[in-house]
């Protein structure tokens, strides 16, 4: 008898979780993994929570890092959903080689770099480069950061590459670059426009925006690796006016 009586519970616990379980496939946010470069940390939060405003049956889940490790770690099976990189190179490589959706790369927006020294500094970032009090200088990773290497291309075309080559301090992504320059790891970095106007930090560095020319123009740029609704309204999202409009407001310049 009472064997009976807990094989019937254990049954009804059994369909009780089947049917959570499918309460919650149907009825809770669908989550949308997003693999994203560093530089857009703050702009993509932002366009994040304005995206589930309009779309509260999507939740974007964002890891930020580098476009190189991210482009890595995706040819080795990561299971992002979509890939925000900071070089559109990325997306096409992995689109070639036939590692996501048979959807169009697009590209989002067109980054810029900085020079940018802490608010209590008494450098200026115009000519910070070349101060002879500087001991050093921060870039992320010109290996697999898109930023670091358009900081290195920056300081070639500027004629002080081979003063700060040994003083270089090298983060693992631009947010971390520009946490060396916050903490007093480097007196100077080299970073992302889209998080030095930040509103976090607008107020605690400044900073002197590198000439066009002197670095190969960053095109940023995206592909769906797995193609869902969720996806399609998150990409559509983002370059429509809506998103476009975050964007610009952290600096990015707009693909026509």
């Amino acid at each position: 008898m009472s064997r009976v009586h807990g094989a019937d519970q254990s049954r009804r616990g059994v369909l009780a979780w089947l049917l959570c379980g499918a309460c919650a496939h149907h009825g809770g946010p669908r989550k949308l993994s997003i693999a994203a470069a560093a530089d857009l940390s703050f702009a993509l939060d932002e366009l994040a929570r304005e995206f589930r405003k309009s779309h509260p049956s999507i939740e974007p889940a964002i890891a930020y890092g580098s476009s190189g490790n991210f482009y890595a770690q995706i040819r080795n099976g990561a299971p992002f959903d979509l890939f925000l990189s900071a070089d559109v190179e990325y997306p096409r490589r992995l689109a070639h080689d036939g590692l996501a959706a048979a959807l169009p790369v697009f590209v989002y927006g067109v980054g810029r770099i900085v020079v940018w020294v802490p608010a209590a500094s008494p450098l200026d970032p115009a000519t910070a480069l070349r101060a002879p009090t500087v001991r050093h200088v921060a870039i992320a990773n010109p290996q697999h950061a898109p930023y670091g290497r358009a900081a290195e291309e920056a300081l070639r075309s500027l004629g002080v590459y081979d003063s700060v080559e040994g003083k270089l301090v090298l983060g693992e992504n631009i947010s971390q670059t520009l946490e060396f320059v916050e903490s007093g790891a480097a007196d100077v970095g080299v970073v992302a426009l889209s998080l030095a106007i930040a509103p976090p930090l607008a107020g605690r560095g400044r900073y002197w925006e590198v000439p066009l020319q002197a670095y190969t123009k960053m095109e940023q740029g995206g592909v769906i690796l797995k193609d869902s609704t969720a996806a399609r309204e998150f990409r559509a999202w983002l370059v429509a006016p809506a998103g476009r409009a975050i964007l610009k407001r952290y600096g990015f310049y707009l693909p026509d």
